[in-house]
């Protein structure tokens, strides 16, 4: 009989989905990306008529991210700067004012159609700060109103929206209209998932290096507000917010021509890999396309290399859950000849909510056949990755140590990913 605790949290539908995208994709693109070192809150002034991108290709991003496995993609509609990657009517500082087309073109739907093109979900991230807004600590109401505005646009003008992704940098000290912005948002798009601020459905993992704490669980009562701050934003109750780890492929978030050296490795890629999605969170990695309107061709390189090893060490498991039996509330799987094991992947079915808050394998020796506990740990959520030291072994148990109710197992496979070295 499976026992499930009706007062925890449960994911909703949208949350489901999202969880089990996984891996997406970041894109910091705009007029700064036009003004080389340019950073936040940059007091440099930016000049419309810098905004170039003459081979501009949206399609290339999103077919190099679907290639790399990457689900949804999450573009920089406007940064803190307040520059607009559509042709707002609500301000001047945007493409309608850039000799890009003529003043006629639009990143934003370019990069939806190509979302679309390739079964990608497409995600747009809005800052609510606006440096370009002189009223924006002057007349908060004026404030509530452009923001309301701008974000109509967005979720009216491109068809469906799956992500409105807010970062709270800039925005410690200011008071928004909430109720207000959200109850547009949740008209328009009842379904969108918004990420950390005002009504989140997920949440920012407190960092910006792409790892997932451990334990990392789905439910929490409070969100980690910016980079600019340890202040937390205390939640009403604890809610079910899965946590996503955004991380740069180079040391920046826009493009820069200076830091080819500090491109990630693939090595250190999966390394963030099994520190995000393998502990439960999404992954979104961050690529700044260049002025041309292109991704780097070492980064496109970079992603198809990551997605490739993602694929390598993951996509051929040679034992799964229907390979294994329930017995005494333990998960057994038993060979009839040894394996080489380096990784067991579990999953969790979260549709009651999380279950799992301990758990141990167990392996069975090559030789002696013999039982020993190699790995303990703390919840399984979506995903958990376990990589061990290889070895050699006849058979793996996976027993819950601890729980709150009857855990419902979604997924178990063992691999062996040849000891992690690349293969190219």
């Amino acid at each position: 009989m499976h026992l499930v605790n009706q007062n925890r949290p449960k994911p909703t539908p949208s949350q489901s989905a999202y969880q089990s995208w996984e891996f997406g994709l970041f894109l910091h693109f705009g007029l700064r990306t036009f003004y080389e070192g340019y950073v936040d809150f940059d007091k440099r002034p930016m000049e419309l008529s810098a905004f170039q991108p003459a081979e501009l290709d949206c399609e290339s991003w999103i077919r190099t991210a679907k290639e790399a496995g990457m689900q949804y993609a999450v573009l920089t509609a406007k940064h803190h700067d307040g520059f607009s990657n559509w042709p707002t009517r609500y301000s001047t500082f945007s493409v309608a004012g850039t000799p890009w087309k003529d003043g006629k073109g639009d990143v934003v739907r370019e990069f939806v159609k190509a979302c679309r093109k390739y079964d990608v979900k497409p995600g747009l991230y809005y800052s609510p700060y606006d440096g370009s807004a002189e009223f924006y600590n002057q007349d908060a109401k004026a404030y509530d109103d452009y923001f309301v505005n701008q974000i109509t646009e967005l979720l009216t003008l491109y068809g469906t929206i799956d992500i409105l992704w807010f970062d709270g940098c800039g925005s410690e000290q200011h008071q928004y209209d909430w109720p207000r912005i959200i109850g547009e948002i949740r008209r328009l798009a009842p379904d969108i998932l918004i990420f950390n601020m005002g009504d989140p459905d997920f949440r920012w993992v407190g960092n910006e290096d792409g790892i997932a704490p451990v334990p990392c669980w789905n439910v929490v009562d409070s969100t980690s507000f910016s980079i600019m701050t340890d202040d937390k934003d205390k939640l009403q109750e604890r809610m079910w917010l899965p946590a996503e780890c955004d991380v740069q492929l180079r040391n920046t978030w826009f493009y820069s021509d200076s830091n080819d050296d500090s491109l990630k490795s693939v090595e250190e890629l999966m390394g963030l890999y099994e520190h995000s999605v393998g502990r439960g969170a999404n992954l979104l990695l961050n690529v700044g396309p260049d002025r041309r309107g292109l991704f780097a061709d070492n980064d496109a390189e970079r992603l198809a290399s990551f997605g490739a090893e993602i694929r390598r060490r993951f996509g051929k498991p040679f034992a799964t859950l229907r390979d294994c039996r329930q017995q005494d509330g333990r998960w057994v799987y038993e060979a009839k000849e040894s394996h080489l094991l380096e990784y067991v992947v579990l999953g969790e079915d979260l549709t009651d909510g999380e279950s799992v808050q301990r758990f141990a394998l167990t392996i069975v020796t090559a030789k002696s056949r013999r039982p020993f506990r190699i790995y303990e740990g703390r919840n399984i959520g979506h995903k958990a990755i376990v990589r061990i030291p290889p070895v050699q072994v006849r058979g793996v148990f996976l027993d819950i140590v601890e729980s709150d109710g009857t855990p419902a197992i979604r997924t178990i496979s063992m691999y062996d990913a040849g000891s992690g070295t690349l293969r190219t």
